[in-house]
């Protein structure tokens, strides 16, 4: 039932739920996944996978190693690894993250900057800083 502090919590696991039919105000930070398929209003931080369901809705600002968004999110998002817009996704914000899938019919409305390219870009082939794209 309760962990020993110096359990390490694995990453790939889920344990924390935003039930859909329920509402959250404030700030997660967690060590393992979050799954979200209710209404959350705040900031989320995971050193694992954050998951917002066909039904979620969060206003946030998001931190994670990955996301997937089916549902709509509202704020600003930072993924070290794997951002993913599903079909039913809307994202409207801006985005740093190492690689970017759109299905189609997802919607993302912001500015996307791509981290972790290995290879350096010439001079004369540098991107701007920032793409705005708007995908629907």
């Amino acid at each position: 039932m309760f962990k020993s502090k110096g359990a390490k919590i694995n990453p790939d696991s889920t344990d924390t739920l935003v039930g859909e039919g329920s509402t959250f105000e404030g700030k997660i930070k967690s060590e393992a996944g979050i799954r979200v398929d209710g209404h959350i209003m705040g900031d989320m931080e995971s050193s694992g996978s954050i998951t917002i369901g066909e039904n979620g809705i969060a206003s946030s600002n998001v931190a994670a190693r990955d996301l997937v968004l089916a549902g709509k999110l509202t704020g600003n998002v930072v993924v070290m690894g794997t951002l993913t817009i599903r079909a039913s996704g809307t994202l409207i914000g801006n985005i740093s993250a190492g690689r970017l899938i759109i299905e189609a019919g997802g919607v993302f409305h912001g500015t996307s900057l791509m981290e972790g390219m290995d290879a350096p870009v010439p001079a004369e082939q540098e991107p701007a800083a920032s793409l705005a794209v708007s995908v629907s």
